[in-house]
């Protein structure tokens, strides 16, 4: 029996990771779609379509995937037609958060994210009633090796970035919106196609969360993020190294 148990578990997991994966392309997709539509349905010519591509790729989507999702776009008629839409809410211990969707259905959506703060101890709230504690940037990441602190800092500042963060894990460029699609177009003529790149929400202060809070909150972000509408969740928590050692146990 332990066998079969062991056999049922790992089974479990690869459906876990395959309903994720899945997830992820949809989400995915939804993005190039809403990026193809909102300009010209060619990466080269439409910076949000190029950095959805990117994104796409970097998930393993196949090439034949996206192409087909852009030409579905472009199409027109027929295809879904989303908005995009910001929720924001405070979570277990005041833990503030942010939720960005596309959806073909504005009820729906509310009503999935409003459940999922209910049932985890959390709470909608109005739009910018968590905002103000967020800035919002445009955030470029590349591994360590693409390049040492020094040049990547001179590469960023010259590309008209604000800040770089270099550590072991690697290195984060951090822009003004604004300036986003070009600040990453510069660095990926010098350092190649980066690991990610998008516009990000960065917590101007955190809510330090011990063990349960953390279990609770993640148990609130998991609920928000399985919403085929959900594309990202923000939220401005910080876990001690301890605490993330006990979780992941």
């Amino acid at each position: 029996m332990a066998g079969h148990s062991q056999f049922k578990n790992i089974m479990h997991r690869k459906g876990a990771q395959d309903a994720r994966r899945a997830r992820q392309f949809a989400k995915l997709i939804r993005e190039i779609t809403v990026s193809a539509r909102t300009g010209l349905p060619d990466p080269a010519a439409n910076p949000r379509l190029r950095a959805a591509c990117a994104a796409a790729r970097q998930a393993n989507m196949p090439r034949d995937t996206i192409e087909r999702a852009i030409k579905k776009a472009a199409g027109g008629a027929g295809g879904d037609d989303y908005a995009e839409v910001r929720y924001e809410g405070y979570g277990p211990s005041g833990t503030a958060i942010i939720v960005e969707a596309l959806t073909d259905n504005r009820n729906r959506t509310a009503s999935d994210v409003r459940a999922a703060f209910s049932k985890h101890g959390g709470a909608l709230g109005e739009t910018n009633s968590v905002a103000f504690m967020f800035d919002r940037i445009g955030l470029i990441r590349y591994p360590t090796a693409a390049a040492s602190a020094d040049d990547m800092l001179e590469a960023a500042i010259e590309a008209g970035a604000d800040d770089v963060q270099s550590t072991d894990e690697g290195h984060e460029i951090i822009c003004a919106v604004e300036n986003f699609f070009a600040v990453r177009d510069a660095m990926e003529q010098k350092f190649g196609e980066p690991e990610a790149a998008k516009l990000d929400w960065r917590p101007t202060t955190t809510t330090p969360l011990d063990e349960e809070a953390a279990r609770s909150v993640m148990k609130l972000i998991d609920a928000l993020e399985e919403s085929d509408d959900v594309q990202s969740v923000y939220a401005n928590f910080e876990i001690p190294d301890d605490v993330m050692q006990a979780l992941s146990a």
